[in-house]
């Protein structure tokens, strides 16, 4: 899983995109992409739910895309972004870069 986080030049956050699948096993047993997808799928419900903040988001189940993108900018969405950033680099240390990479971009 090929994971790009959008950052602004303060540091705040912009957006994320997901792209792929790990491969850690055969497709609806893995609990890679499954653990992936709910962090992802948690965030954007938080973000809906409990801020006022608007965002743009798409997801295609078959090709594992995901993109999220907020179209406002509050303090509010840091802590559920956060959460999702932890979760996914947690993801990476245990089962290693060849099932999810993380890239940081600055736009």
């Amino acid at each position: 899983i090929r994971v790009n986080v959008f950052k602004d030049s303060d540091g705040s956050c912009r957006g994320i995109s997901f792209h792929g699948h790990a491969g850690y096993d055969d497709y609806g047993k893995d609990i890679i992409c499954a653990s992936v997808s709910a962090l992802a799928l948690n965030m954007a419900n938080s973000v809906e739910t409990f801020t006022e903040d608007g965002f743009n988001g798409s997801m295609d189940e078959e090709s594992g895309a995901f993109e999220f993108s907020f179209t406002g900018q509050s303090a509010q969405i840091e802590a559920p972004y956060g959460f999702l950033i932890l979760g996914l680099q947690n993801i990476s240390e245990a089962y290693g870069e060849q099932y999810i990479k993380i890239r940081f971009e600055e736009v």
